[in-house]
């Protein structure tokens, strides 16, 4: 529905007209000689005439006069723009299925539009950028046509791809395809068994899994320029081998394929030799005994992994350097006291008390005349 007003301030009784583009008087104050029932009357008065249209078409589009009969008449206009929505959007795809690293094309279709439409493509949380056509029909309405090229990723699979629609009539016009995306398999070998490094007379347990879309058709279990050992058991996805040796060192393939492509990962094997324990000589003080050091695997068979320290060879260690270090804190104690002896004598005793030099030697009890007596202690 339209809505168009007439106002004029300060009128002097003079007549209101309104006039349609093919300048055809729709109303005279208030009657209206155009029979076109779709105008109505919605206020009549010296100062406005306002008139409704309803069920508005293309052929009302134009400009509105509205006159005012003086000498000479004075007009006003109006232009009105009829404005029309667009179909729903038609999203299609060349193909319904694509294969990873190829290209597809998507478009988005809307008719019956005025003015043309614009159109904005997204595909999930990422704004791209289409062409765009434009045709114009023969009732003047535009079909507008937006075609969106993207080349696809495993990635992509499940991702919404989305059409917007923008218009000044319309607001969330939108439609939206998933992308169904093929790709090859991917592959990854996983270490069951053992956890540490493999070692001989061991055994060997490695899983291999495989995701692709389709599904994997078939995976197999292959030795890189040689043949898998003749004992080792292939069930399914694993992969057992008894007893290692060094004999079974190499490049062991879990290889998968589907109709996209195949795909495979490799396992390094590298057998060490068996766990031994070695004893470290006794003696008096302590006893120590030490063992290889064992390591972590990792996912090439423990090539290149830490190692893990023995607490019991720590410990030994330790305790030989403490003792030693007694040992020689009590020879250097001994050597010094031989080398720095003390005496202690009673030579000065009782010369506190003597009247002179002479009667002091004579009273002493380390003198000449006590000379037998004299004691000596050393340590």
């Amino acid at each position: 529905m339209a809505i168009i007003s007439c106002r004029v301030k300060d009128n002097d009784d003079s007549v209101i007209q309104l006039l349609n583009p093919n300048r055809q008087t729709i109303y005279f104050r208030d009657v209206r000689p155009l029979k076109d029932g779709r105008f109505q009357l919605v206020n009549f008065s010296d100062n406005e005439l306002r008139v409704s249209l309803s069920n508005v078409s293309l052929s009302d589009e134009g400009r509105y006069v509205c006159q005012l009969y003086t000498d000479p008449p004075q007009e006003a206009y109006a232009d009105i723009t009829v404005l029309v929505p667009p179909g729903n959007p038609i999203i299609e795809s060349r193909e319904d299925v694509v294969s990873e690293g190829n290209e597809t094309e998507i478009t988005c279709t809307t008719a019956g539009s005025k003015p043309a439409t614009s159109i904005r493509w997204m595909k999930g949380e990422e704004e791209l950028q289409g062409e765009l056509t434009v045709e114009e029909t023969y009732d003047r309405m535009f079909t507008v046509i937006s075609r969106l090229t993207l080349t696809v990723t495993k990635e992509d699979d499940g991702v919404p791809v989305i059409c917007i629609v923008d218009h000044p009539a319309v607001k969330d016009f939108q439609a939206q395809k998933y992308l169904e995306v093929q790709y090859k398999p991917e592959v990854k070998i996983f270490v069951e068994f053992p956890e540490g490094l493999t070692r001989e007379g061991e055994n060997l347990e490695l899983t291999c899994k495989a995701k692709g879309k389709p599904e994997p058709q078939q995976i197999n279990w292959v030795k890189v320029d040689d043949d898998v050992p003749s004992h080792a058991v292939i069930t399914g996805t694993d992969l057992l081998i008894e007893n290692l040796n060094k004999s079974y060192n190499g490049t062991y393939r879990c290889v998968a394929s589907n109709s996209v492509g195949e795909s495979y990962d490799d396992y390094i094997l590298y057998v060490y030799d068996a766990l031994t324990t070695t004893p470290i000589p006794t003696t008096t003080t302590t006893t120590t005994t030490s063992t290889l050091p064992d390591t972590t695997q990792d996912s090439r068979a423990g090539e290149g992994a830490p190692q893990k320290m023995d607490h019991a060879v720590i410990g030994g260690v330790v305790a030989v350097v403490v003792f030693a270090m007694l040992c020689l804190l009590i020879i250097l104690g001994r050597y010094f006291a031989r080398h720095k002896g003390t005496y202690f004598t009673h030579e000065a005793k009782g010369a506190d008390d003597a009247a002179d030099a002479d009667t002091a030697i004579i009273n002493a009890e380390g003198g000449h005349n006590n000379s037998d007596e004299k004691k000596e202690y050393y340590i």
